[in-house]
């Protein structure tokens, strides 16, 4: 067991840091004791070089040694400021007991000689005193502000806690020491509400409570050595060593889980906080800086997807799937909030190449302006439930485009719409769509609703009910993907469809074998036989082209007669 006091844990944490942020002065030990030695022997030599008799030439003139004294005394002087500079508190110290120590013997030369020569050397000894005590004392000022300076750089001035830089820098230590810890990712749940309801100010002092809360439980007996700190806003980091178990992970975050979920009272208002948190370990989960914090973020959004509460959740490959599906999620939800999902039309000929219609299909763009694929935001609008509403928004600005074309040019072409199974079994299905009708004004016997086989599995009865409405107000029905799904003839027979779709994967190896061939055509055969047209889509080559024309398929929807295309240049078509 391992106690960790909150207060020296931050402080030897803070000093660990500035280590690679802050300037030292890191001057040898062995450079320290030759200025000592050099005072010490300048000062020794000094009074036999002012004593002496002797002479010596400088450029053919003669000099007195005892004329060296004055730079003898000058090179003293020199390494005891060198000392204060260079060695701070442990130099000045050094120093000044040094300069005192010149005083007694100063003074004895004094006394002993019949003029007062020695005077003017004391006073020098008393100005080099005062010189590195001015020094060393705008050396310390200056260290001071330094030193909050540093602090500043890695402290949160909110809470006390270490901030995302000094996070950071701790993380990579740990890397660094290649010891195994936990990187937990920590998001207060609904935060906003509280600024939002209450004030920033209000939230602020929630946010230094909490912290408070949390030094407790880092400086109490965990088991575990912990270190918390606040990145930005209502999100945390914590650091946990020290373990050998999964479990002591675990119930480390539940001892810093369950002080958040006390009753919290500020400014006489009570708070109940809860919190997402998640988590991923070094070595076994990531190994670099970046790769944890992403795959901590990842469980944690995956912990506040299932509520968040009392939730703690471990990284594991299969989010990183997940992570990518909230994240087209949340693109798929800004963009209909923002009316950022539009359609292209894709035009359907017959096989003498006359234009029959056109299919819509639903497009969206991120924020940033960039198409998103609908191979990617379909699949995930299915299983978020949202496709009904991308159907909607499609199906509205598709007619109301189609209805205005129909009205000035006078064409009996048809518009194409998608609606999916979950769509189409919602109650007021039915009266959304007579809504969209006379909204638009679009003819009802020109306008088509495409649906998969699959809503035979899900509630055949119900399907039955809403497509005989459907025929009722005059709108053609399309089987889409017809041979992928698992709807029975008897099915087909009862859906009162008025066309079969061809799916693109079938057309695609039509040609690779005889078997393959035969199995288009026998799907054409059977919409035939049960009076209905037939359409094949994904058409891209002029062999797939001649072999539909050959068994006789009604109508091509395909690039090798027309991509997707924006409104504007569907309507060149028309014309």
């Amino acid at each position: 067991m391992r106690r960790t006091g909150a207060n020296s844990d931050k402080m030897s944490f803070l000093n660990r840091t500035m280590v690679n942020f802050r300037e030292r002065k890191t001057s040898s030990k062995v450079t320290f004791v030759v200025l000592i030695l050099l005072y010490i022997g300048f000062s020794v030599y000094m009074p036999f070089v002012g004593s002496s008799q002797k002479v010596f030439d400088v450029f053919g003139k003669k000099m007195p040694f005892s004329s060296c004294t004055g730079v003898l005394s000058s090179l003293l002087s020199i390494s005891l400021i060198f000392m204060v500079v260079f060695y701070g508190k442990l130099g000045y110290w050094t120093a000044l007991t040094l300069s005192l120590l010149q005083f007694p013997q100063q003074i004895v030369n004094i006394i002993r000689a019949p003029v007062l020569a020695g005077l003017p050397g004391i006073f020098s000894n008393i100005l080099i005193i005062i010189t590195i005590t001015v020094i060393y004392r705008n050396q310390k000022r200056s260290s001071e502000a330094q030193r909050k300076l540093h602090d500043q750089a890695v402290t949160d001035t909110l809470t006390g806690l270490p901030n995302r830089f000094a996070c950071s820098v701790y993380l990579d230590q740990l890397i660094a020491k290649r010891n195994q810890f936990a990187l937990v990712s920590i998001d207060l749940n609904n935060f906003k509400g509280i600024n939002d309801m209450m004030g920033h100010a209000a939230g602020d002092q929630v946010l230094k409570a909490v912290a408070e809360r949390w030094k407790a439980v880092v400086g109490s007996e965990t088991g575990t050595e912990t270190l918390i700190g606040r990145i930005s806003g209502d999100e945390f980091v914590l650091f946990i060593q020290g373990y050998n178990e999964e479990e002591e992970v675990n119930q480390t975050i539940r001892r810093f889980r369950d002080e958040l979920e006390k009753p919290l009272t500020v400014n006489e208002v009570d708070y109940h906080l809860q919190a997402s948190f998640g988590y991923a370990k070094y070595p076994m989960d990531a190994t670099t800086h970046d790769s944890l914090i992403t795959y901590a973020d990842v469980a944690m959004n995956k912990a506040k997807s299932s509520g968040g509460a009392r939730t703690v959740v471990r990284f594991t490959r299969d989010l990183l799937s997940y992570e990518h599906e909230l994240e087209i999620e949340q693109q798929i939800r800004s963009a209909l909030e923002e009316d950022r999902v539009f359609y292209h039309l894709q035009p359907q000929f017959n096989i003498d190449h006359q234009l029959r219609g056109f299919e819509a299909l639903a497009r969206i763009r991120d924020k940033d302006g960039k198409l998103i694929s609908p191979g990617e935001f379909i699949p995930v609008a299915e299983k978020t439930g949202l496709v009904s509403r991308i159907d909607s928004a499609v199906f509205r600005k598709a007619a109301s485009f189609f209805g205005d074309v129909v009205r000035r040019s006078g064409s009996d072409i048809t518009l194409s719409v998608n609606i999916s199974v979950q769509h189409m079994m919602k109650n007021n299905f039915i009266a959304e769509v007579k809504s969209i009708l006379e909204e638009c004004k679009v003819p009802a016997n020109q306008v088509e609703i495409e649906i998969t086989e699959s809503i035979m599995i899900d509630s055949a009865e119900n399907a039955f009910k809403c497509l005989d409405a459907l025929k009722q107000m005059g709108l053609r029905i399309a089987i889409d993907d017809f041979g992928t799904g698992y709807s029975s003839l008897s099915y087909l027979n009862r859906m009162s469809a008025d066309l079969l779709k061809v799916d693109k994967a079938f057309i695609d190896q039509m040609n690779a074998t005889d078997s393959s061939r035969k199995y288009v055509a026998a799907i054409i055969s059977i919409g035939h036989i049960m009076n209905l047209e037939v359409i094949a889509e994904g058409v891209e080559e002029g062999d797939q082209m001649e072999t539909l024309r050959d068994i006789g398929c009604d109508f091509i929807q395909g690039f090798i007669w027309g991509r997707p295309m924006p409104p504007e240049e569907a309507e060149k078509l028309i014309a």
